[in-house]
């Protein structure tokens, strides 16, 4: 192609697209205008998908970007275009709106949507600090900073434009109730990020509220800044009603329809006092305050009931938002506290609201993330057991196989159609078998190679800031000479999650003697890679990661050098997916049932990676009788396991002492047996893929949702949706 400025590329123009909001780039405008117009119906048949956090980093997932160094295209003589193109290909690819799982999840999610051409729009919120950022340091353990990113020069991210003055950003106004009946209005501006489907025929708005406005009242600038802030109560109180105020107001502004709100875990339940204000208001007039008894309350919440949809992500207590009466009385007023009293009162604490309670009680559909957290859940919240079902979480698939491994992938007939059909994997003829295993093993060691370069370029820069900063490295092997730095092929265990008392990161060095005798025994090497966050406000949970670091040390000398513990600070998506199909294979190690799902685990499995793991959350239904990796320790039944995440009760002994029973068998298949190793990533491959991927997540989804699809689309997602019904499995 011709990127000279005499022949401009004409594909560039064609990925313009506007409204009276914007200018965008990224699909076309016959694209877009489908999209939208599909939102924008009367009839109401789209779903907006509320998450407090969606991760969607296009550092990991670019079809924009791949399509122009595809067609080489690095410039363009239109300033307009040019500046779009270089945001894209050389822009910052940070969009840090996200903790964990849960927005990573969110991100996935919403890019199966828009492969599969749904009408969804999803809400969430700006921040302007992300979430916090992560230095490391050998002795303090976690430092935890700011996030300083510039959404302006980020690309896919579009502010939308005031209509009737397109040189000015649109605001919105959003209704706070602090102790008052008449509300005070706080503006806030909107960005758009547009999820593409990975052909660029399709794409999911992503709209993000962003209260960071000069003129904010101080509360909301103190709440919108980071992620999960977690200095008070009152902040988490208001982040949560920030993000469930705003829908209605946004939907409103935008004329978006949709009649189904799907809330991604419990943070935007408030939308639902605005909602039932809405019904009491429609029924009795002005003077509904006067008129209104306990009956309408409740009558006017299963009206409301009727909208939304629910998922539940955690059997952990604390993932649940609890908050003082006194506290939410003072941010309320007397209509909400009656709505509260009625339907988010706890149990257990009465001077409480449950606002994982009130979900359960307001929607028309709930769902686990996976069977075993169905079964947790039901015994959770006994009085919704009959409508608490399973849908088992998915990754999108095209985002988390490595570029080594889709290659390989391609090459193979009846993997051809892998990119919009997952499923495919179950197809490969015996005939087939040969060339994908030894495809597979070559992709698998170029990953592994990039990612111990990658590792070993990091000790080298760390022990550079040893001499240039105050931080002292975050691992010890920082202090070895290089020689004893990590090698390609030796083999590699990964560890990638938020650190998490109950996720026990520290688990398999619980007997660091015991550990290094088994690989002296054996004499195999063997590296161990770990990475995440503690939330800023998790004590225990940094206690963890500390034990990490101080383990290292111990480790290498005791096992005489065959063990060896690397920490990779700053987790992101860009990390995890190097990790997910650079390591051999990805251990989990939670007391169980406390994961809920556990989808880094099936990042690996995308890429043929064998898990290790507790049998709970998604393990349960991927360990397939042991073809696709290994599990270990505790596996007893739900009506006997302890949800306590007390250290008494995490179990580290007994499960720790099965890890180490299972170890030899496991190196022994990597070092001597290849051919049997492989044979587990070629079962990942055939088994889990065409189950785990959120294209079949979603269909099951829009079973729930009730849209009315075309009759060739809905016998699409009807063939995902026979692929695995999660629901299926009985009680575990």
């Amino acid at each position: 192609m011709d990127n000279s400025p005499s022949g401009p590329p004409a594909c560039i123009e064609h990925l313009i697209c506007a409204n009276r909001f914007g200018t965008f780039f990224g699909v076309s405008q016959h694209v877009f205008d489908r999209a939208w117009n599909q939102l924008t119906r009367t009839d109401g048949e789209s779903v907006a998908y509320v998450s407090m956090e969606i991760g969607a980093d296009p550092d990991v997932f670019h079809p924009v970007r791949d399509l122009l160094e595809r067609e080489g295209i690095k410039k363009h003589p239109n300033p307009q275009f040019d500046g779009l193109v270089r945001k894209y290909l050389d822009g910052p690819r940070k969009i840090p709106n996200y903790s964990g799982g849960l927005g990573v999840l969110a991100g996935d999610t919403l890019k199966s949507f828009a492969d599969m051409h749904l009408p969804v729009l999803a809400i969430s919120l700006l921040y302007r600090e992300g979430y916090f950022s992560q230095i490391v340091d050998s002795k303090v353990g976690q430092i935890d900073h700011a996030t300083r990113w510039t959404p302006e020069t980020t690309p896919t991210l579009f502010q939308l434009r005031n209509p009737e003055a397109p040189d000015r950003p649109l605001v919105i106004e959003i209704p706070f109730y602090n102790g008052q009946l008449n509300p005070t209005m706080v503006r806030a501006h909107v960005w758009m990020k547009l999820e593409i489907s990975g052909d660029l025929d399709a794409f999911v708005p992503e709209f993000l509220i962003d209260y960071s406005l000069p003129d904010a009242p101080p509360w909301v600038i103190e709440s919108a800044h980071q992620l999960y802030n977690a200095k008070s109560a009152i902040i988490k109180a208001n982040q949560r009603r920030m993000l469930g105020s705003a829908i209605l107001p946004l939907l409103e502004t935008l004329g978006c329809t949709a009649r189904t709100i799907h809330l991604n875990e419990q943070h935007g339940i408030t939308v639902t006092l605005h909602l039932i204000l809405q019904e009491l208001h429609a029924a009795f007039g002005d003077a509904f305050l006067d008129k209104i008894a306990d009956a309408d309350i409740l009558a006017a919440a299963e009206r409301v009931s009727r909208t939304i949809v629910y998922t539940i992500h955690t059997p952990v207590k604390a993932g649940h938002d609890r908050f003082s009466r006194e506290l939410y009385s003072a941010i309320s007023h007397k209509t909400f506290q009656r709505i509260l009293n009625l339907l988010a009162h706890d149990d257990e604490v009465g001077h409480e609201y449950n606002f994982t309670a009130m979900a359960m009680r307001i929607n028309r559909a709930v769902n686990s993330v996976s069977r075993l957290h169905r079964d947790v859940t039901k015994k959770q919240f006994p009085a919704f057991a009959d409508k608490i079902k399973a849908i088992t979480n998915g990754v999108h698939h095209l985002t988390w196989i490595s570029e080594q491994r889709a290659a390989c992938f391609s090459r193979i007939p009846s993997l051809r159609a892998w990119r919009t059909d997952p499923s495919c994997f179950g197809t490969v003829t015996a005939q087939e078998s040969a060339a994908l295993a030894q495809g597979l093993d070559d992709a698998w060691r170029a990953d592994n190679r990039r990612l111990v370069d990658y590792v070993n370029t990091m000790l080298k820069r760390h022990r550079e800031q040893m001499i240039e900063t105050w931080i002292d490295p975050p691992n010890h092997l920082s202090s070895l000479p290089e020689t004893e730095w990590l090698r390609p092929g030796v083999f590699t265990i990964g560890f990638a999650r938020r650190f998490s008392t109950y996720k026990r990161a520290d688990l398999i060095f619980d007997d660091i003697g015991r550990l290094a005798d088994i690989l002296i025994a054996l004499d195999r090497p063997i590296n161990f890679l770990f990475a995440g966050k503690a939330h800023p406000a998790d004590e225990p949970g940094k206690s963890v990661l500390k034990l990490i670091l101080d383990n290292q040390e111990e480790l290498y000398l005791r096992s005489r050098g065959l063990g060896k513990l690397v920490f990779i600070p700053g987790y992101d998506m860009r990390i995890a997916k190097m990790m997910v199909s650079g390591v051999h294979a990805w251990l989990n190690s939670p007391k169980r049932p406390l994961e809920a799902s556990g989808t880094s685990g099936m990042k690996a499995a995308m890429n043929g990676v064998p898990n290790i793991s507790i049998m709970d959350g998604w393990w349960v239904e991927g360990y397939h009788n042991g073809q696709t990796g290994w599990k270990f320790g505790y596996e007893g039944p739900v009506e006997e396991a302890d949800l306590s995440e007390a250290p008494d009760a995490l179990l580290y002994t007994e499960d720790a002492a099965a890890f180490y029973e299972l170890l030899p068998t496991v190196l022994e298949s990597f070092y001597t047996r290849p051919a049997s190793y492989l044979e587990r990533a070629l079962n990942n491959l055939r088994l889990n893929i065409p189950i785990f991927n959120t294209h079949r997540m979603a269909a099951e989804y829009v079973a729930q949702y009730g849209l009315q699809l075309p009759q060739d689309q809905e016998a699409a997602i009807n063939r995902f949706r026979r692929l695995y019904l999660s629901e299926e499995g009985g009680m575990l």
